[in-house]
């Protein structure tokens, strides 16, 4: 679940220690408030007193696990304590009943409207775990059945793509002036010869190496044409942008404290808003079995805005990790009821992918 391995200060935790550090830990991802000791000596099994728990909290924070933010008695967790709490303390948690029904409800059953089904999953984990969630959708690689250029007027051309999917794309663009329309069937059957069968990630290699192997075949317009036909494709096909569906971010401004947190909220809008290095969300859930948790600095994606992300791959039919699911909040976010929920989700979407239940 973790990026290190954080459990070596819990072997120098004494049981009532690992008890203090526990509840204080609950209490402020409950309230995001510090924590005093007389607050921890009302909610701890063994009766202790206050006096007891302050010297257990200034030795938790000798460890580096908690922190004093102010003057006041009051502690909070430290990222090393987030993560030694997450990593240490939570236990696989079952999805609660309710909400185990609403996801399934949700992702359905439906094989034919994955698009959907992943965008109603984004949507409940929003509202489930009150944070933004993320679902980085697969990249469609449907080859290619046929293509054609079809000219529009002098100036305006339109490239007809049909998928083998069923899907048809058809994008315009600005021909080579003096274009004769013999041109435009030479370039046509140049690019059925070699892409057909092949997804738009191969065709973009394919057509550059082919070009160049196959220059005298072809007249100056028509290699102009099936460039530009590259080049619009480059553009358009499978853009980052659409893969990432994002849901929920309303409940990150709610949750904001004082300045500094709406500060990082801001910055947070911005990353999303650019929707950067999506391909990292998707390389940052590959190397664990399950869900990952990134608390605050160790979110590289988002590492400016103090957040924490817990993110699960799904897979489809060949066992190929295809995207990603993710909820990402502050760094009190409820870990123990989140992590259940997220992971649950990705399983759920895994099974509708290959086809059962």
């Amino acid at each position: 679940m973790s990026p290190a391995d954080p459990t070596g200060p819990i072997s120098e935790m004494t049981e009532r220690s690992r008890a203090v550090f526990r509840a204080l830990v609950e209490t402020y991802l409950e309230t995001g408030e510090p924590v005093g000791s007389r607050t921890l000596s009302r909610s701890l099994t063994e009766r202790v007193s206050p006096a007891t728990i302050r010297n257990t909290m200034q030795d938790l924070e000798i460890l580096g696990l908690l922190d004093s933010p102010h003057v006041s008695a009051g502690r909070i967790p430290t990222q090393r304590g987030l993560r030694l709490f997450v990593d240490g303390f939570i236990e696989g948690g079952s999805v609660d009943s309710m909400d185990r029904q609403e996801i399934e409800r949700a992702v359905g059953t439906d094989q034919g409207d994955i698009a959907g089904a992943l965008d109603r999953a984004s949507t409940v984990l929003s509202g489930l775990t009150r944070g933004a969630s993320l679902v980085l959708t697969p990249q469609v690689e449907a080859p290619i059945r046929h293509i054609e250029f079809v000219s529009l007027s002098e100036d305006r051309a339109l490239v007809v793509l049909v998928m083998a999917d069923g899907r048809v794309e058809n994008r315009l663009f600005t021909p080579p002036p003096g274009l004769p329309p013999s041109t435009m069937r030479e370039a046509a059957n140049f690019l059925n010869a070699v892409l057909e069968g092949r997804t738009l990630g191969e065709a973009r290699r394919t057509i550059e190496r082919e070009i160049e192997a196959r220059r005298m075949e072809l007249d100056g317009l028509a290699r102009s044409l099936v460039e530009s036909g590259v080049a619009l494709w480059a553009e358009g096909a499978g853009e980052e942008r659409d893969r990432l569906i994002v849901r929920g971010t309303s409940h990150l401004i709610d949750g904001a404290g004082a300045e500094e947190d709406l500060d990082r909220i801001r910055q947070l809008f911005d990353d999303i808003e650019r929707k950067r290095d999506l391909t990292q969300l998707l390389s940052l859930s590959e190397d664990a079995d399950g869900v990952r948790v990134f608390i605050g600095s160790e979110n590289k994606l988002f590492s400016l805005s103090g957040s924490s992300l817990v993110v699960s791959p799904y897979m489809n039919a060949d066992r190929k990790i295809i995207g990603a699911i993710g909820v990402i909040g502050p760094t009190r976010l409820n870990y123990g009821r989140i992590v259940p929920i997220v992971d649950y989700t990705a399983q759920l979407v895994g099974r509708l992918l290959e086809g059962g239940r």
